[in-house]
Parts: C-alpha cells; sequence; structure tokens
C-alpha cells in the first residue's frame, strides 16, 4: 500500500510520535502510514497513538507467531511471552491422535489461531471467553475454531468432558496490587478482567486446575501462563488436582508455561478410531 504521506513529512511523523514516548518511533510511522490510505486517515491514527492508545489497538492487528491477529478496542492485546504457551499447545496436540484441544480464557484466540493452517485439518479446536468482543476478533483469527462464550468450563459443551487433549489459558496473572503501576497502555486500555488475576494472582489458574480433571482425556496437558515468581503457586494448584507437572521457561520471549499432565493415555489409536 502506497504511503499518504510525501518523504518529507516523515521526520515530523517521527519527531512527533518520540515525543510522545514512543521508543521505536520509526517503525511506528512506518507502520501507521502503510496502514492508511489517505493524510486523514493517518492524522486520525497518529492521534490515537500519541494519546496513549497502544499501537496494535491502533491499526488493528498484532503480530504472532508468524500470523497477524486482529485486535480491537476493549480486548487483551497478545504479547510475545504467549508464543511459548502457543508453541507447547502446537507440539502437545502432535503427540496425539484427531486431538481436542480447547484455548480457556482465550482473547482474541491466539493459540488457537496457530491451529488454522494447513496439517491442523484433523485438530478439534475449540475457544472460550467471557467477553463477546474478544470473541468476535476470535471469529476471525481462528475460522476452525467453535466459540464458546461464559465463565470458564461453563462455557464448554458438556460433550466435550473427558475429552480435552491440550487445554491451554493465558489466564489474567497481575496480582490486584499491581495493576496500578503497570504501563498505561494496558492499565488505561484493556479490560481490568483480563488483567487482575486476585490478591496472589493465581485466582483463576487454581480455578483452572481444579476444574480441568473433568475435562482432560487420559495423558491430557493442562497449560497455563504463568510468571516465574507465580509459577510455584500455579504448579500447586495443578498438583492438588492430580495432576503431574513440570514448568517451562523461554528467556528469549518472556514466556513461562506451566504444564500439568492428567495420568494415563491408553492406546492413541483406539481412542481415535472411538472419535471418528
Amino acid at each position: 500500500m502506497t504511503r499518504p504521506a510525501d518523504a518529507s513529512s516523515d521526520g515530523a511523523l517521527v519527531a512527533r510520535l518520540r515525543a510522545a514516548g514512543c521508543v521505536w518511533a520509526e517503525d511506528e510511522a512506518a507502520l501507521l502510514q502503510e496502514a492508511v490510505r489517505s493524510r486523514a486517515e493517518l492524522d486520525d491514527l497518529v492521534a490515537r497513538r500519541v494519546a496513549g492508545e497502544p499501537l496494535e489497538l491502533v491499526l488493528g492487528w498484532v503480530g504472532f507467531l508468524g500470523h497477524r491477529l486482529a485486535v480491537a478496542p476493549g480486548v487483551f492485546v497478545p504479547r510475545r511471552r504467549t508464543e511459548l504457551l502457543a508453541r507447547t499447545a502446537l507440539d502437545h496436540a502432535a503427540r496425539r491422535d484427531r486431538p481436542v484441544v480447547v484455548e480457556m480464557c482465550c482473547g482474541v484466540a491466539p493459540v488457537a489461531a496457530c491451529f488454522a493452517g494447513p496439517g491442523h485439518e484433523t485438530v478439534d479446536v475449540h475457544a472460550a471467553d467471557l467477553s463477546q468482543d474478544a470473541l468476535e476478533c476470535a471469529r476471525h483469527n481462528a475460522p476452525r475454531a467453535r466459540l464458546h462464550l461464559g465463565d470458564l468450563y461453563d462455557a464448554l459443551p458438556v460433550a466435550l468432558a473427558g475429552r480435552v487433549d491440550v487445554l491451554a489459558a493465558n489466564a489474567p496473572y497481575v496480582p490486584t496490587d499491581r495493576i496500578a503501576s503497570m504501563p498505561p497502555e494496558a492499565r488505561d486500555h484493556e479490560p481490568r478482567a483480563a488483567l487482575d488475576g486476585g490478591a496472589e494472582g493465581v485466582d483463576l489458574h487454581r480455578r483452572l486446575a481444579a476444574g480441568s480433571v473433568r475435562w482432560l482425556a487420559p495423558g491430557g496437558v493442562l497449560l497455563v501462563e504463568t510468571s516465574p515468581g507465580q509459577a510455584p503457586l500455579t504448579t500447586a494448584a495443578m498438583t492438588a488436582a492430580g495432576l503431574a507437572t513440570e514448568v517451562l521457561v523461554d528467556d528469549e520471549v518472556g514466556g513461562c508455561v506451566a504444564v500439568g499432565r492428567l495420568p494415563g493415555g491408553g492406546d492413541l489409536s483406539r481412542r481415535a478410531a472411538a472419535r471418528a
């Protein structure tokens, strides 16, 4: 797409973004110019960005594992650290025959979106969230996923009980008293329900772990994004539910994922045939 502003105006745009606190002003200027067809549209987007709106919401998309995911005002914007959660979900799903994958607290469905491409045709993908706005974005990002509106497991169809091979969740894990110190882009522009994890930051992790055994298939895994400091609390909740646990960390993206596995597994080919 051609840029609406001539080259002589680029410097002024970059300077304006930098003055507003945009660290990567040159990159942002290029993205904003590529996103519009007129000077008026550019002025509108720049005004929103200078006012503090996150770049991803201004553009309407965020990059994630090679995908451009749709985002919109009022939704949680996926962070790069969640790529570890998505990669781990892909890895565990690949070990199962005709796997059932559920992304809980899905937001715009970054994990489910990774199952949309070729090679995942046999994966039965579901995504659930409390936010209708988020699910509208998820519908675009993960067109093959079946979407469910509701509070955690209450959103899922009963037919999935005992059949889920991979249950992935980036549930809120910011302790309540730390929300005030979060960057304004998150604190002021993302729903509090997508940030607030309760006093210790793991309220939803405990609920996810406690309810998981009803929904996981034998040998299935619960994957929960957490932080290194909160990982012991997240895995303790999984252990209490009867899951065998481990913690994965990727320093490059800043990701941390607690893994809880339900004992069992049996003959995967027999299970696949039962599902067919």
